[in-house]
Parts: C-alpha cells; sequence; structure tokens
C-alpha cells in the first residue's frame, strides 16, 4: 500500500518552528515508513521530511501577511498533487478541506485529517462527500461532527526526538502562537501571581502584532517576564524540558494542542485551563493539571508533585508515534476495502 500525504505549501514539513500539521505531517510520513509503508509527501520544496517528496512550490511563504489570494495557491498545489498521486498511490490523505471537490474526479480513496476547529459551514462542505473518511484528533472534536465515515486518531509523537529531564530549572514555559485566544497574557499573569519565571516562546504573527504590543511587550523585562522568538525542536527540548510546568491558558476550544504532548515527553507537567481537548490530554496528577481559573492554575504552578519519568511514560502510553501510526494504516485498509465494494 502507498499513501499519498497532502500538506499545504505554505510551511515546510517538518517545519523549522511554527507548524502544528507539518510536524504531524511529518512524523506521520515518518513513522509510515518504519513501519514498512511506503509513502510520499507533498509539501513545499524546501522541505525536509525523511520519505519521498513532491512538489509544485519551491519557497516556504509564512506568515501569509496580506495575501487575499493564498487559497488560490493552495487549491493549486492540492488538485496537482491529487491528480500526481491517483497514479501510483492506494490512499491519497489530506490535511485540508480544499482538496475534497477533487476526490470525485478520483476512483483513489481519501482521508482527510481536521486539524481546525469545528465550524458548521465546513461541516455542511465536508456533508457532500460522503465516500470521504474523515479523521478528528480528539473525541471532543468527533462530537462535533457528522459525517458518515468518521473517526479519532489522536497524534503521536516520536519520542526519541525529545528529552527526558528530570532536573527542572526555575521557571514556567509558554509555547504557541502569540494570539488572545492562546491565553499568552495569562500566563504572564500566572508568573506575576507566582514570582515564577516565565519564558515565552511563539510566532508573532502580523494580525497579532497589535496584541503583542499592547498585552505582552510592555511586561516583558528579561528577568519575571521573557520572549525567547521562535522555538525549532532543540530549543524546545530545551525550554520544555527545564521548565517546572508548561502553561496552556487557552481560552478556546483546542481541538487537540500537540505542545502538551511534547511538554509531557519533556518529563514536564502541563497546566491548563480547561477547553476542547484538554482533558482528554492531560491527566491530572499524572501528566499536569487541567484548571478551572487563572488562580488555580497559579496555585498548581506553586505546588507541583509529579514525577518526570511518570509523565514521559503516560506519554508512551498514550500518545507514541507507534500507536498513531498503527491506528492510521487501520484506516487505510478500512478505507480502501469501503472504496473497493462502492467499485
Amino acid at each position: 500500500m502507498k499513501i499519498a500525504l497532502v500538506a499545504p505549501p505554505f510551511i515546510a514539513v517538518p517545519p523549522e518552528n511554527y507548524g502544528g500539521t507539518e510536524l504531524f505531517v511529518a512524523q506521520l510520513a515518518e513513522g509510515l515508513k518504519a513501519a514498512g509503508t511506503e509513502v510520499v509527501v507533498y509539501a513545499n520544496g524546501q522541505s525536509t521530511v525523511n520519505a519521498e517528496r513532491r512538489w509544485r512550490y519551491e519557497r516556504s511563504q509564512w506568515p501569509i501577511k496580506s495575501d487575499q489570494h493564498a487559497w488560490l495557491k493552495e487549491l493549486d498545489h492540492t488538485s496537482w498533487a491529487m491528480h500526481d498521486a491517483a497514479r501510483s498511490c492506494d490512499i491519497i490523505h489530506l490535511q485540508a478541506p480544499l482538496g475534497l471537490p477533487t476526490s470525485r474526479f478520483l476512483p483513489t480513496a481519501v482521508i482527510c485529517t481536521l486539524h481546525g476547529p469545528h465550524n458548521s459551514r465546513l461541516t455542511e462542505f465536508c456533508g457532500r462527500y460522503p465516500d470521504v473518511h474523515y479523521v478528528c484528533i480528539s473525541e471532543f472534536q468527533y462530537r462535533q461532527e457528522s459525517m458518515p465515515h468518521l473517526h479519532t486518531v489522536h497524534h503521536g509523537i516520536d519520542l526519541s526526538k525529545y528529552q527526558l529531564r528530570e532536573k527542572k530549572g526555575q521557571y514556567l514555559s509558554f509555547i504557541g502562537r502569540i494570539a488572545p485566544i492562546k491565553g499568552t497574557h495569562i500566563a504572564i499573569d500566572v508568573a506575576k501571581r507566582t514570582g515564577i519565571p516565565l519564558k515565552i516562546a511563539g510566532d508573532i504573527q502580523p494580525m497579532y502584532r497589535d496584541y503583542f504590543e499592547a498585552k505582552i511587550k510592555p511586561h516583558l523585562d528579561g528577568r519575571l517576564v521573557e520572549y525567547v522568538g521562535l522555538a525549532d525542536l532543540a530549543a524546545k527540548n530545551e525550554l520544555l524540558g527545564n521548565s517546572l510546568a508548561m502553561l496552556f491558558p487557552i481560552l478556546w476550544n483546542e481541538p487537540f494542542g500537540l505542545v502538551m504532548v511534547e511538554a509531557m515527553a519533556c518529563g514536564t507537567p502541563v497546566l491548563a485551563l480547561r477547553g476542547g481537548s484538554v482533558p482528554e490530554i492531560v491527566r491530572d496528577g499524572i501528566s499536569g493539571y487541567v484548571c478551572r481559573s487563572v488562580s488555580q492554575l497559579a496555585k498548581r504552578a506553586m505546588d507541583l508533585h509529579i514525577e518526570a519519568d511518570m509523565i514521559r511514560q503516560y506519554v508512551e502510553e498514550n500518545f507514541s508515534l507507534q500507536r498513531m501510526v498503527a491506528r492510521y494504516q487501520e484506516l487505510y485498509k478500512d478505507a480502501t476495502d469501503t472504496q473497493r465494494k462502492v467499485a
């Protein structure tokens, strides 16, 4: 069986720093390859994933800034990739719904992983393509959708890329987009309430520049609150692995939250606000705590007694790359069997 993984063309696979979907594609591709499944990745020409790569656009384009026609580039890339993949692949695995209309013209089975939050119009759109198998990345997301072929597969990561660190530094960490819904300002509030230094890493996108200037920058003093810029894999290991806890104070319904698993893989507990998938990912007292308020986040940050090796074991048992790959292999077989019955 040969699988085509079609990623958007804007960020390299794997990403240099920001790009949760692209990290997922890279790890799934290499995991499938290690498990004996042939894979081809359609991304941009700067991608370095260890698998066969094909591309139509050579360079990354992120952040997109004010390009209102970026979707045309993605449509061109995705339709080309699907047409090319249909010639030699058994499954086309999309990472965005933009390719769904092309699926009606192809004999190849199509899977689409839903990486974004629930949107009723998007659900209605996906419902127009009932032969596609849709993958939700959390049970929370699954309960909101209604397509006929619907599955849940939690993300998994390659644990060999994340170092378990049992000795922690005296600081808290935050990694993610610097955006209101991600709660960067709440992480700063926790640092001020506890007196525990906070190190912030993440992407400042143009649309949230005003938020950064008004709510984040005035608090950056290099001592209690420090912005360290973007974080690649090595920087993530250093920042997350050495921190007392990673703060995940989201103000929206997160579909999954891959960085939570990355932190836990380093043996670092996650202190998160309840929203979306968080209660599925964080297990109270085992891998961190799900909190209901800023004051509770602060209280937990000052009283942490979770062993790093226990957190790592929790990830190994629930969010390993091997577990995710095995589940997708089952879905690929299911999709091809369904396709044969229809044919």
